[in-house]
């Protein structure tokens, strides 16, 4: 086996569900010092309930060129306590009843292994940047608590998109979601029900009030839970719901929040109860156009390694949108990555290969 597949299988192994990064940061930690990186934990765990820091780590050029920096996030969905990876016929899948981890421990590996080879090349580089974020999949928290400083680069490229290796992301969407707690009155069921107000009702007509779904190439809509009630037998005072809205255009997901939002004050007032929303701003959404110099560099480099590249939308969002929200030319590429978030989840060899192979490429690349 080749030491970045090593890397990735060590990576697995480790239980990192998020806010337990610390083992994970360790052991990248011990690699990048030893190839002579400078390391620092930005000491954040007050903002984010992690049990340590984001890990930035850079490299001093020794060349002009592109600041460069790579980001990959530490922390893996559940279930992901006691991974087991088995490597067959080429294809690393997990042995029990959890997630692999690929996502987003194939871009950790990824670096860690561009960044030996670098060492061993004795090549010269431009300034490289490598930042291992914590909290990621509780809604970019790490990143969001990143200082700008640390993320402020010439460009960066963050490994956390499924597909093959030689996708590249150019743009990701803007994020709302809304907790709603509607509030009726309570009153026997079978006594006298015509003196309560069901809040579960005002729910269900501020539901089916909304158009939700898919509503165009570029907007989605969803509800993801519903809570209320406290027995069969008593009209419900109270429910909450919870959802969002995205779209890769900024207009249009102002317009549906609107919509949504309408809709649930609509319902309480219809019912004579009231409804109070609570929306977040999950994120911001970017836009890079296909020729933006980002995209060429990346481009150029998948060219140097022999693979094809390719530029496409996603409706995910992830620390890229926090980065580019800061004003840094970013982008998302494809980390081979296939079926994440499942317990069917698996990642070809050659894609981590290749993967490892693109990041070595674009420092390359980026030398004046």
């Amino acid at each position: 086996m080749s030491r970045v597949v090593d890397t990735f299988l060590d990576l697995a192994r480790i239980s990192s569900p998020t806010g337990r990064e610390a083992g994970v940061a360790g052991y990248v930690s011990r690699e990048l010092e030893a190839l002579g990186w400078s390391l620092r934990f930005d000491e954040t765990q007050h903002l984010t309930g992690s049990d340590t820091g984001n890990l930035i780590a850079t490299l001093p050029g020794t060349a002009p060129g592109l600041r460069v920096a790579f980001a990959a996030h530490m922390d893996c969905v559940d279930p992901c306590e006691g991974v087991e990876p088995v490597l067959v016929d080429g294809v690393i899948r997990t042995a029990g009843d959890t997630v692999l981890g690929g996502d987003d421990k194939v871009g950790v590996a990824a670096m860690i292994d561009a960044a030996r080879r670098l060492a061993e090349s004795g090549e010269p580089h431009a300034e490289v940047r490598l930042i291992f974020t914590v909290s990621e999949e509780q809604g970019l928290v790490g990143a969001k608590a990143l200082a700008p400083e640390d993320a402020s680069t010439d460009v960066c490229l963050v490994l956390d998109a499924d597909g093959a290796v030689g996708g590249i992301v150019t743009a990701a969407p803007t994020h709302y979601t809304f907790e709603a707690t509607f509030t009726g009155r309570a009153a026997h069921a079978g006594v006298e029900p015509e003196k309560g107000i069901s809040a579960i009702v005002m729910a269900s007509a501020a539901i089916a009030g909304m158009e939700l779904g898919r509503l165009d190439d570029h907007t989605t809509t969803n509800i993801g839970t519903i809570a209320g009630g406290s027995a069969t037998n008593v009209v419900a005072p109270s429910c909450t719901v919870t959802g969002e809205c995205r779209s890769l255009d900024r207009d249009r997901v102002e317009m549906v929040r609107e919509a949504m939002d309408a809709a649930m004050h609509d319902a309480a007032a219809r019912y004579d109860g009231t409804v109070e929303v609570a929306w977040t701003l999950a994120y911001e959404g970017f836009s890079v156009p296909d020729d933006a110099s980002a995209a060429a560099l990346v481009a150029a480099a998948c060219a140097d390694i022999g693979i094809e590249s390719r530029t496409f939308t996603t409706g995910g969002g992830s620390d890229a949108n926090v980065f580019a929200a800061l004003g840094i030319p970013t982008l998302v590429l494809a980390s081979g990555m296939s079926k994440v978030h499942s317990t069917d989840e698996e990642l070809e060899v050659v894609q981590l290969q290749r993967l490892a192979d693109l990041v070595l490429s674009v420092i390359r690349r980026a030398v004046a």
